[in-house]
């Protein structure tokens, strides 16, 4: 059995599929018997499949939509709250030690659009302790999260439905 150490894991880019990959770890890892956290930092309102199959994972598989939804839609302050809110969920989700694998979906969003600073996104990956395993998602991740990071995945977007006119698809994107 090779030596438990908690990893820092990114998945940035501006290509589709950096929460699916976030989540797919989390399946690993709940088959691997690990408590598994996720914390949605924008997401929020809708019904997302995740939401349903998490429901079937459970206790072991939670996740916590945080978030007011798209961010162009809504209050800029409501946005700040709910991600001040989520940044909070995050601490005490570290500092409690719950879980074996927390991911912060979308939290480089959050920094991206100012709902969070980057010295508060550094200070959680810096307050991890050593079993935790903590995955980041969202585009444009700055210098100081990728050399944080252990591992670092940059999604590219090379070809898009969307493009075509193709709206989202169940299963899919949601």
């Amino acid at each position: 059995m090779p030596e438990q150490r908690g990893l820092v894991l990114v998945f940035t880019g501006n290509g589709k599929g950096k929460t699916t990959a976030a989540l797919g770890m989390g399946l690993r890892a709940w088959g691997q018997g690990m408590k598994v956290l996720v914390l949605q930092f924008i997401k929020g309102g809708w019904k997302y499949g995740e939401l349903a199959a998490a429901a079937r994972l459970s206790p072991g598989f939670e996740i916590r939509q945080l978030g007011e939804g798209f961010t162009w839609v809504g209050e800029e302050e409501a946005h700040r709250q709910a991600a001040r809110a989520a940044l909070e969920e995050a601490k005490k989700a570290i500092d409690e030690g719950g879980c074996d694998l927390l991911i912060l979906d979308e939290i480089l969003y959050a920094l991206k659009f100012g709902l969070v600073s980057l010295e508060e996104v550094i200070d959680l990956i810096d307050r991890k302790p050593s079993h935790l395993h903590l995955v980041l998602t969202g585009r444009d991740a700055p210098p100081e999260v990728i050399e944080k990071a252990d591992l670092v995945t940059e999604m590219r977007e090379v070809k898009h439905h969307y493009q075509k006119g193709v709206k989202a698809q169940r299963g899919i994107e949601f």
